[in-house]
């Protein structure tokens, strides 16, 4: 019996399937196959029920699993004890960003360089997504850390450092009908019912926030034009083809040439968390990170109440 044929069970049980597993572990599906039924052939029972369209334990499997996890939880423990006894970091961190994370106002890009300057033997990857699959590869334990837009509701089985929240905002051209009176600074959320918006996709932040807020008025957003960054959701209101919902600090950056208008009734809040699994981290090396990353990123700031929340 061996780990790696125990590894090769608990995935091959996380992801339901074969195929999904070898994928997780960077192997061919062929070999984990291979190293699961050799693992029965030692035990003498089957463990998996391969008959349906999924793969299910099998009660010997039920039983068994508990005791793998705990066999591959003590041979890790025995690796991050050993590695924090040496005081030498090695392994790999991977982290997840939105779109348009790394700014000069989140500048993660410094910390992870400064990072790797002290601690060259730590293997880095960054990967971008939008929020609601990193926090799904957060709980399979693809990534070990993420910077994510909240939504609202803060999502279960993750820890969350809030690092920015600030009001969220609509930018238009100065001759919208939105920009009359030349001193209105704000807009219901009631007046963007029948109006094209411009958003972040689905799967952001920003963009469950609105969602949720047009929900709870019984209506809609009717999202004419998506964007990954909000620069471009602002470049493409210029041309005057919608209204841009952004990030009060990202709509700032265009107030020279859009007049920008606050959400009221409801007020909306855009936050960025770092986030992570609730357990912590496994490695030292990405404790180690996440600990920096903490210690790094700015607080937010007192930016004003609201009754939403969640940017990018």
């Amino acid at each position: 019996m061996e780990l790696r044929q125990l590894r090769y069970l608990v995935t091959v049980v996380e992801e339901a399937g074969f195929t999904r597993a070898a994928e997780r572990l960077h192997v061919a599906q062929p070999g984990v196959s291979a190293q699961v039924r050799q693992l029965e052939k030692e035990l003498g029972q089957p463990l998996l029920d391969r008959s349906g369209r999924t793969v299910r334990l099998t009660e010997a499997g039920k039983a068994a699993l508990p005791y793998a996890r705990a066999a591959l939880a003590a041979a890790d423990g025995m690796r991050h004890v050993v590695e924090e006894y040496t005081g030498l970091l090695r392994g790999h961190v991977t982290l997840g960003l939105f779109s348009a994370a790394a700014t000069h106002d989140l500048d993660v890009v410094s910390v992870l360089a400064d990072f790797h300057d002290e601690h060259p033997g730590v293997e880095i990857t960054l990967t971008e997504d939008v929020s609601d699959r990193m926090i799904t590869a957060l709980h399979h334990g693809e990534l070990d850390v993420a910077v994510i837009g909240l939504t609202g509701e803060e999502p279960p089985g993750v820890s969350l450092q809030v690092v920015i929240d600030e009001p969220l905002v609509v930018a238009v051209p100065p001759d919208d009908p939105l920009a009359s009176p030349a001193d209105r600074a704000s807009v219901t959320l009631d007046a963007l019912r029948d109006r094209t918006l411009i958003s972040l996709p689905r799967g952001t932040g920003l963009r469950g926030v609105l969602d949720g807020a047009f929900a709870r008025i019984g209506a809609r957003p009717h999202v004419g034009f998506e964007a990954a960054a909000p620069h471009v959701l602002a470049r493409i209101a210029e041309r005057g083809l919608g209204v841009a919902v952004l990030p009060a600090s990202s709509a700032a950056e265009h107030a020279d040439r859009l007049r920008v208008l606050e959400i009221v009734r409801p007020r909306l809040r855009g936050r960025i968390a770092l986030a992570w699994r609730a357990d912590g981290p496994a490695s030292p090396a990405a404790r180690a990170f996440l600990a920096r990353l903490r210690t790094a990123l700015p607080a937010p700031g007192p930016t004003g109440s609201g009754d939403g929340s969640g940017p990018l």
